[in-house]
């Protein structure tokens, strides 16, 4: 068995896309996924499943989502292994941060080189957003409501799904994925 984490987009924003955590686990659950754990009520869950392409698991939970709920959502899975890589590869570690204004923004797949050399996000907020694998940092130490819009511009600019969380979220989720 393999440990997983989905991040679903947009759930539980104002009154758009509204799933409760119970029918997340329960949905998770009846897809036969096993120990279904949900963190806040922002679309994390942790679960674990034979070994399979979170692409695949991705496509089962947004087909399980509109069949079930009948709404259209976007998810993004990740294994263990490539949260801690997320963790791992920060490039704040060892600067004081406010977890609540840092993010991940997690990407569907890796960005195409050609489109990053015509519009490269970093360039929105020089020394403040950087690039990982399948994944954007981005420090706003103004506050994330006083930061450029960097998830938008990276979904139109380079063509990507990004479905964002901040870096408490994303420790926690790293906590319970080792636990």
């Amino acid at each position: 068995m393999v440990t997983y984490v989905a991040l679903l987009r947009g759930i539980n924003v104002g009154k758009n896309n509204q799933i409760a955590m119970a029918d997340l686990r329960e949905l998770l659950s009846g897809l036969g996924f096993t120990d279904v754990a949900t963190l806040l009520r922002s679309g994390n869950a942790v679960f674990t499943t034979g070994e399979r392409t979170p692409a695949e698991i991705a496509a089962e939970i947004e087909g399980a989502i509109t069949e079930r709920l009948g709404l259209r959502i976007r998810c993004l899975v990740r294994t263990a292994a490539e949260l801690r890589a997320v963790i791992d590869a920060d490039p704040m570690r060892g600067k004081e941060i406010n977890g609540s204004r840092y993010l991940a923004l997690f990407l569907d797949h890796p960005i195409d080189q050609n489109l990053l050399a015509r519009h490269d996000p970093r360039e929105l907020d020089t020394g403040n957003v950087f690039l990982g694998d399948r994944v954007v940092y981005q420090w706003c130490p103004d506050g994330i409501m006083a930061a450029p819009g960097v998830t938008a511009f990276v979904e139109k600019k380079l063509d990507v799904v990004v479905s964002n969380r901040n870096w408490n979220t994303v420790t926690k989720l790293a906590a319970m994925l080792e636990g």
